[in-house]
């Protein structure tokens, strides 16, 4: 085994390194994982890779503090465990952990009716299903993100959704809507290449705001009726008033993208007057701990996801754009900060 690791850090906006470090060495409850495939997170690493967020005083800030390390998609084989560890050499997980070649996950051993279940009990260090291709198991994390704010949502089967935004979340938003039974599915982007992805995801209805007037088109196309649901995927600021007037009266607005900064909005006319619902739908809002009222817990949704793409009813495998070793990172994030609407899910090979 080798005795250095690497590690993907941001040393401030647009300066990337890969470093060696230490090999982490599992402690009790540990597992050590020699990382596979890694999916980078186009809002929120970008934002982080670029430092476009309000600074010094906001959420952001207080998350992105340099150096920082990205990532929360990773994919990788159990190499070594430390004592009263449920995971065991060779098996494949998936994990939160950052963008590394080695990383630990803590997978302390659940006691259950016969001792130790061997059941992790959080969403990371989960074993990934028999099947499932480890690049498209790196989508357990932005997976279940979707799947926690489609269930705020509470779309029901027949109702008009739109997603404003067809980057990586909103074409996973519009596969899981059209697997929840919304219909129509309306995709709203400026980006044609977008819009074209979002037909092939599955979206009923394409809609480019710069063409005309959106909600009017939406009403001609639904029966003279505006969304029940719109999801606002773009983590911009200026989109948010796009998608109340995209929303019926009493209808619901989720954010689902992470706004990088103030929002507009005339609250009066655009949504007190009119009845809206606007739904904050942060990753933060899944709960943690399973109980009868709160059943849908991180390690449940990320449970789910993983049984779609086992049994096909979820695909991923066309949303990757690009593939980069981990040693050309730089340059996939340049990709990304130079070419946004031209790319989809952008994969790091951990090991290279």
């Amino acid at each position: 085994m080798s005795t250095a690791a690497r590690q993907l850090v941001f040393h401030g906006p647009r300066h990337v390194e890969v470093q060696a470090v230490p090999m982490p060495q599992p402690g009790p409850g540990q597992a050590l994982v020699r990382g596979e495939w890694s999916l980078i997170s186009t809002g929120t690493e970008m934002t982080a890779y670029t430092g476009d967020f309000p600074q010094p005083v906001s959420a952001w800030a207080a998350y992105v503090r340099y150096p920082f390390r990205p990532g929360y998609g990773a994919v990788g084989t159990v190499e070594a465990v430390g004592p009263g560890c449920a995971l065991e050499p060779g098996q494949r997980i998936v994990s939160e952990a950052a963008h590394a070649s080695h990383f630990l996950v803590d997978a302390p051993a659940a006691p259950g009716p016969g001792g130790a279940s061997g059941r992790h009990p959080t969403a990371n260090g989960l074993v990934a299903p028999p099947g499932v291709d480890p690049a498209d198991a790196t989508f357990h994390t932005l997976g279940r993100i979707v799947v926690n704010g489609l269930r705020l949502s509470r779309v029901q089967f027949g109702e008009c959704a739109a997603v404003v935004g067809c980057g990586l979340l909103g074409q996973l938003a519009i596969r899981i809507l059209c697997l929840a039974g919304a219909l129509p599915v309306v995709a709203v982007d400026l980006a044609p290449a977008r819009l074209e992805h979002a037909r092939r995801s599955g979206a009923d209805e394409l809609l480019q705001p710069g063409s005309g007037d959106a909600a009017r088109q939406l009403a001609e196309r639904n029966g003279g009726r505006l969304a029940d649901v719109v999801l606002d995927v773009t983590g911009a600021p200026g989109s948010f008033p796009l998608a109340t007037r995209l929303a019926r009266d009493l209808g619901r607005v989720v954010v689902l993208g992470s706004p990088r900064g103030p929002v507009t909005v005339d609250l009066h006319d655009d949504v007190h007057t009119r009845g809206l619902q606007v739904i904050g739908a942060h990753a933060s809002t899944t709960p943690r701990a399973e109980t009868p009222h709160t059943p849908w817990t991180m390690r449940r949704n990320t449970e789910y996801c993983l049984t779609l793409l086992r049994n096909g009813r979820l695909r991923v495998h066309d949303l990757v754009s690009h593939r980069f070793a981990l040693s050309g990172a730089a340059e996939a994030y340049a990709l990304l900060d130079r070419d946004r609407a031209e790319t989809m899910g952008v994969l790091l090979e951990l090991g290279a």
